[in-house]
């Protein structure tokens, strides 16, 4: 991650930067308001800013605010200073670090910052095709778009993406089109020169330059304006970009990632998407299903989170009940990882037992989610019967014996004697069926095995 320190933190800098540093931390200094605004604007972006509570927090904000650079604030300051640390909060930072500055603080502010969202946890094998085909594209320099529905994880693949490519070693550079202003977006993407409009103090470096030499997110770019499309076409096609209110253009050297949550073909039959874009975008296409049609990742992603906010609240981690188990499972996840996500978090906090209950899977507005029987879950019922009966068709009985057999023991993680209690069956009969599977060649899960896999983005 790229830290900016603003000040002198009393003395502190050079021992707060060899800590960040030590943290995989890039670290840029400036010793006022007017030299951090000139390094932002100079493309030399930021993830973090931590700045001396002698410093003018307030009107570092509106700096930021005024030329619309975005970049969380911790402010730090000596441990008695307790009112200047109130001060720094109501001003608008995050966060307030004691100096001398403490390694594990330090690291903890960080990691926050950084997000360990990073981690790509998937166990189904519809997620498994699009991670292997993301693993062979990486290492190219073709442009992808990742599609997929809202909270499915389409930045999370992104960054897998980024950091197993030549690029990795600088940071991805992310701009979601769909949270800039259509009037700003051009500027943000491009930079501008000064005077270009009103506002434009001094020339600003946009994100195709900052990503220069490495790799840049287009998020949900179906938000784009049509016409600034054109200007995006020219920049993957020609590689070199116009400044807003500048004169000759500026060469860039960068791999282009994009995502949608729409259906960018029925976009272009719309007229609100460019069709020469979308063949330039769509080199390699990563279709991430939704989490419903993903349903060995819901518990895979359940326990995760359960681990995470566990250790975030300082609670013990504790399992999930059978009938917890059963909630996720069948539940429809509109919102897919992201929703999930935040549900095993309210879970965490609102469990008592010990362990997690259905009681405690709710719903946002407080209801439960085993007692909800709105539209979406009758959607839900509907889409997973009329899924098993196309999986039905055309399949001998042995074959639908087999694929039930093998899908239990991965369920239950390599445990034969569950599997043959879910099953119904002798664990004689079921050690005899899987050596049958074993001497056939197939892939037969191991006693207490999980078959998942874990890759952690740097």
């Amino acid at each position: 991650m790229r830290l900016l320190i603003i000040g002198t933190l009393n003395g502190q800098l050079t021992t707060a930067t060899k800590l960040a540093m030590d943290k995989g931390a890039t670290v840029t200094h400036a010793a006022d308001n007017a030299q951090a605004l000139a390094v932002l604007r100079a493309g030399r972006g930021a993830d973090l800013l931590m700045v001396d509570v002698a410093i003018d927090i307030r009107q570092l904000i509106r700096g930021l605010e005024a030329e619309h650079i975005h970049a969380p604030i911790v402010a730090c300051g000596t441990a008695t200073d307790a009112r200047a640390a109130v001060a720094a909060i109501h001003a608008g930072a995050k966060e307030y670090i004691p100096l001398p500055p403490d390694p594990e603080l330090i690291a903890a502010v960080l990691a926050a910052v950084a997000d360990d969202s990073r981690e790509l946890i998937y166990r189904d094998e519809a997620m498994a095709r699009v991670v292997k085909l993301a693993q062979q594209v990486a290492p190219s320099e073709a442009s992808v778009l990742i599609t997929g529905d809202s909270g499915a994880g389409k930045e999370v693949l992104a960054r897998y993406v980024h950091s197993h490519s030549g690029r990795a070693k600088k940071p991805l550079i992310c701009v979601n089109c769909a949270a800039v202003p259509e009037a700003l977006l051009e500027s943000e993407l491009f930079g501008h020169e000064k005077g270009a409009f009103t506002g434009a103090v001094a020339r600003r470096v946009g994100k195709f330059e900052e990503a220069n030499g490495s790799t840049l997110l287009l998020d949900e770019i179906s938000e784009m304006d049509v016409r600034l499309q054109a200007k995006l076409l020219r920049a993957i096609q020609e590689r070199v970009i116009d400044r807003v209110g500048g004169s000759r253009p500026v060469p860039i050297d960068i791999r282009i990632i994009a995502t949608s949550n729409r259906n960018l073909a029925e976009a272009v039959r719309e007229g609100s998407f460019r069709e020469d874009l979308l063949f330039r975008l769509n080199v390699v296409n990563l279709k991430i299903p939704p989490l419903r049609e993903r349903p060995a990742d819901v518990l895979e992603l359940a326990a995760y989170f359960v681990k995470k906010y566990s250790a975030a609240n300082g609670v013990a981690v504790r399992p999930l009940s059978a009938e917890a188990r059963r909630t996720l499972s069948v539940n429809y996840w509109p919102g897919n990882v992201r929703e999930l996500e935040n549900t095993m978090h309210r879970a965490v906090l609102m469990a008592s037992g010990a362990e997690i209950g259905s009681e405690a899977i709710l719903a946002p507005d407080g209801a439960r989610l085993d007692q909800q029987r709105g539209p979406a879950a009758v959607a839900h019922a509907a889409f997973a019967a009329e899924q098993v009966s196309r999986a039905l068709v055309g399949r001998t009985v042995a074959e639908v014996e087999r694929d039930l057999i093998l899908e239990t023991l991965k369920h239950c993680l390599g445990n034969r004697t569950h599997a043959a209690n879910v099953l119904g069956i002798s664990i004689r009969t079921l050690r005899n069926k899987l050596n049958e599977y074993a001497a056939d060649g197939l892939s037969v899960p191991p006693p207490g095995g999980a078959t998942g896999e874990r890759f952690a983005l740097a």
